[in-house]
């Protein structure tokens, strides 16, 4: 474990909630953000800052994730500018200097007033990784950063205009598990650099919806993906994040790292090397020598992505009748009415949004983005 970086997260939270739940329509959700550092190395201090007087049902999902919820209470009425701000400030850099073992900070915010403390993170040797949602993020923040993940384009992460449109944006700004703050906490303000947070008065009991007997204390179960998706995004995410080879014993610790449960005897293999050759003789991911006997180097195999991409532009071709582009939402079950069985998680990708974009890389198609959602054009 030496050789692994040891990472502290750092969650402005109503930046990050409010920006998810404004430009994307669905709540905040941590385990996107959990997962793509679970690729890059070991996340040993989880904390959060929020008057979570306004995230009730958000506290749920984060203390499921382990995360430390630090109260920032404010008063009725106070301004609510860089009261959390500060506190996360002061407690990063506390830790650069207690606390050696630290090798990377996750900054997640999309605030400029961060900027500071992450020049002076990197000045005491620390690695910075940001977080933000892409519209309500800074430009001067990710140049600061010796990385920056926009939490639109994460595995996992579906926008409204994809999940279903007005009605997924609805559903979130009611709130719910891992989502928005309350309704009716009057107008926010905005300094014009991304940074968004919640004021005025407080939404009172009738805001509330009360639990039945039966859900009060029950966790919810989370929904794991299939053995074949967790593998094939585990294993494109670790091919983004190192660049390297990707070896059987690095992807079963990322594969801990993100479930602390998983066990390929879960899923009737005496061992994971027979896990893998399994899903290699499904053609799920490819196996060849690795670094180290009986440490095989995994591959995704990229002989299913040109025939997927070729669907794709046969489809918007067919339903692009007036030559002004088909939209993404319903795109997927065109694509499935076509072929049955079809999935982009199979193909290392998290979300369909995701493997549009990855088509368009390739020239195949043009995304457009418009109010409310995406356009997809077949490339001339």
């Amino acid at each position: 474990m030496d050789d692994e970086d040891r990472i502290a997260l750092l969650i402005d939270y109503e930046n990050l909630a409010l920006g998810s739940r404004d430009h994307l329509g669905v709540p905040f959700d941590l385990r996107p953000v959990a997962d793509a550092l679970a690729e890059r190395g070991r996340v040993v201090t989880r904390r959060a800052y929020a008057d979570w007087s306004y995230f009730d049902e958000d506290r749920r999902m984060l203390t499921r994730n382990h995360v430390e919820l630090i109260e920032m209470t404010q008063r009725m009425g106070a301004s609510r500018k860089n009261a959390a701000d500060i506190k996360m400030a002061v407690d990063a850099i506390e830790l650069a200097y207690e606390r050696d073992y630290l090798t990377t900070f996750a900054i997640c915010t999309g605030d400029s007033d961060f900027t500071p403390l992450v020049h002076k993170l990197r000045e005491l040797n620390k690695r910075v990784i940001g977080f933000g949602v892409r519209d309500s993020t800074s430009t001067m923040l990710p140049p600061a950063c010796d990385e920056f993940l926009y939490y639109d384009d994460l595995d996992g992460v579906v926008p409204a205009e994809e999940s279903g449109g007005p009605a997924a944006r609805g559903r979130s700004r009611k709130g719910g598990r891992g989502g928005s703050a309350k309704e009716g906490t009057g107008a926010r303000t905005t300094d014009g650099q991304g940074d968004q947070r919640p004021g005025g008065a407080r939404s009172g009991p009738e805001a509330v919806v009360p639990e039945s007997e039966e859900d009060q204390g029950r966790e919810p179960e989370q929904e794991q993906p299939a053995l074949d998706v967790l593998v094939a995004q585990t294993v494109s995410g670790l091919q983004r994040s190192s660049g390297g080879a990707v070896t059987a014993s690095v992807l079963k610790r990322t594969l801990l790292r993100k479930d602390s449960t998983f066990s390929e005897a879960a899923h009737g293999f005496r061992a994971f090397g027979e896990l893998l050759q399994h899903l290699a003789d499904r053609g799920i991911i490819e196996l060849t020598e690795g670094p180290a006997k009986g440490d095989p180097e995994v591959t995704l195999p990229e002989g299913e992505r040109p025939g997927a991409f070729s669907l794709l532009r046969s489809t918007v071709e067919d339903l692009d009748e007036d030559g002004q582009g088909v939209a993404l939402s319903g795109l997927k079950d065109q694509l499935r009415q076509r072929r049955e069985g079809f999935s982009e998680k199979s193909l290392g990708y998290g979300s369909f949004l995701q493997f549009v974009r990855g088509a368009a890389a390739q020239g195949v198609v043009r995304l457009e983005r418009v109010e409310g959602g995406y356009l997809v054009h077949a490339e001339e």
